[in-house]
């Protein structure tokens, strides 16, 4: 990645995905809080493929513009909702973002970019754990999406998470905007989340660290 000097911005590329953007509470007002920061690109899945027919070069071409990768979405049964599992599948091609196609061309387009999630969930953080209602962590239930950064030879950071959304109230979602837009803030001037790599952890989890500076 290219070093950025102190008046630079880092270019943030959030791939937004949500079925119901109209009803949502919380990730409507994330995406409405950050969508005119510099060097922050909003790209709306569901808004701009109602059919779900992905533009693959087009996809591409923004990542290979950004920075750092955000996919913010709710959580949908443990995962993506069904048009960013889509694009995932078709964007993220053997021999542009990870192998070697039959050609020969090597998959390096991410390399060194940086993979971070923004994610929401109705459940709270007591729900997500060990003996708790849905049995695992939520950092278990995300490592399809770490693995997926490190086949890609990306940098799998700590996601922003809204839980226990089902219990928050306007006050709360307010403070939750707060905390993303400075969180985003943060992240465009190189500031960037803690890196995970749960790869041999017997249990993952999403312990409270400090961001890690971009130098």
């Amino acid at each position: 990645m290219t070093e950025k000097s102190a008046a630079d911005h880092l270019r943030v590329l959030i791939i937004f995905a949500h079925p119901s953007y109209e009803t949502s509470r919380i990730n409507r007002a994330l995406c409405e809080a950050v969508k005119d920061l510099p060097g922050v690109t909003l790209h709306d899945l569901y808004q701009t493929y109602p059919e779900q027919l992905i533009d693959v070069p087009s996809e591409q071409a923004l990542l290979e513009d950004c920075d750092v990768l955000i996919l913010q979405h709710p959580l949908y049964w443990y995962s993506c909702p069904a048009l960013m599992k889509n694009w995932i599948d078709s964007v993220l091609a053997l021999g542009w973002a990870y192998g070697q196609d039959n050609q020969g061309k090597r998959g390096d387009a991410l390399k060194g970019k940086s993979f971070v999630q923004v994610i929401s969930s109705g459940g709270s953080e007591d729900v997500y754990q060990r003996g708790g209602h849905n049995n695992f962590t939520l950092a278990e239930l995300l490592r399809p999406f770490e693995q997926t950064a490190d086949l890609c030879d990306m940098l799998y950071r700590q996601p922003f998470l809204t839980q226990d959304l089902r219990n928050l109230d306007a006050a709360g979602i307010n403070a939750k905007v707060e905390g993303y837009v400075q969180w985003m803030h943060d992240l465009l001037r190189g500031e960037l989340p803690p890196l995970i790599n749960s790869h041999h952890a017997p249990q993952a989890d999403y312990a409270q660290q400090h961001t890690a500076k971009l130098n």
